[in-house]
């Protein structure tokens, strides 16, 4: 299948991923005139009414970039929408979307077929967050037009299925958009997800410590200084297994390595469960890929290094390629 035309022409096969706090319309506007896909959760627009003046503000500067660019145009953003039952704003939030013609909404937490109706209503595509066989085949049946494969190792709420395994899997019975999350830090990790079957790596750590982010400057350097033996996976915070920076969590008086487990029918998405901290705020989400994350720097800068880096491992590939045809037939 072919991908959807908002998700064509992309100067390279990226999405933002929607960072909790941290994506705010600088970096989402910075992502896409990079070049690919700025996204951002709409809880982060707070209060509710806020979400109106952002993407006002995103639409109107992309069309301006755009009409003054017009040979190298912005690409597409999205917003995250949470669709658990917590989320009281899931009705006004979404009729925002419908509102500006969101070109794509990431949908997370939940499938509803009324959600994806609205988003179609106008021309506009879904993606669904899951972590396994049966949250994909649900999320298609509930009309997402594609998926995003949350494998291990990715930052905040993540999977524990290795991404060979899990894109191979949801490869044998749907052939749309695809992206993969799970320790994506660098161009190169990029052309290994297109090589494995997914259409778009799905990055999110690394933007967290670029100037434009909204994340404070211990979280930033938390990121940078990171490596993957600093990530901590636990379900104590929200309810939901996920990633964190273990600094932080030592920060708030824990030890990581004796962690309790959280019960995960009282999701709370920002009360730090048992704990007076708080997720996203206090406790700080990360991937294991931050080991690849070594300085600070713009989004520009962050994206014209992916460049670089994913056009020489494409040529990497492409040159390993050759020589294994070359030895096969020399041996035939």
């Amino acid at each position: 299948m072919a991908l959807p035309p908002v998700l064509q022409n992309l100067r390279l096969p990226v999405i933002g991923s929607p960072l909790f706090i941290i994506s705010n319309p600088d970096l989402v506007i910075a992502q896409c005139k990079a070049g690919i896909v700025g996204s951002f959760p709409a809880l982060n627009a707070r209060p509710e009414a806020q979400l109106d003046e952002w993407l006002d503000r995103i639409t109107s500067e992309l069309a301006e970039y755009n009409q003054k660019n017009p040979d190298r145009p912005a690409a597409p953003f999205a917003v995250n929408q949470i669709v658990h039952k917590s989320n009281n704003r899931l009705e006004h939030d979404v009729e925002m979307c419908v509102k500006y013609k969101v070109p794509l909404v990431i949908t997370s937490l939940g499938a509803r077929v009324e959600v994806n109706d609205a988003i179609h209503s106008y021309g506009g595509i879904t993606m669904h967050d899951i972590i396994d066989i049966g949250f994909a085949r649900k999320a298609l049946e509930k009309g997402a037009d594609g998926l995003i494969a949350v494998c291990t190792g990715a930052g905040g709420h993540a999977g524990r299925l290795s991404p060979f395994a899990l894109v191979q899997e949801i490869r044998e019975f749907f052939d749309g958009p695809l992206a993969l999350s799970g320790a994506i830090a660098n161009g190169g990790a990029v052309a290994a997800s297109q090589a494995m079957g997914a259409d778009f790596g799905y990055i999110g750590s690394a933007f967290i410590s670029c100037h434009e982010a909204n994340a404070n400057e211990g979280y930033k350097d938390g990121i940078v200084e990171g490596r993957a033996e600093d990530i901590v996976y636990t379900n104590l915070f929200t309810g939901v297994h996920g990633n964190y920076l273990r600094q932080s969590i030592q920060a708030a008086g824990l030890d990581p390595a004796n962690l309790p487990e959280s019960d995960p029918s009282k999701m709370n998405f920002g009360s730090g469960g048992n704990t007076k901290a708080k997720a996203w705020k206090d406790i700080w989400g990360a991937g294991q890929g931050v080991g690849a994350i070594k300085t600070r720097m713009s989004v520009a800068e962050f994206v014209d290094q992916l460049d670089r880096e994913y056009r020489g491992a494409v040529s990497a590939l492409q040159e390993g390629r050759a020589f294994s045809r070359k030895a096969t037939a020399d041996t035939e």
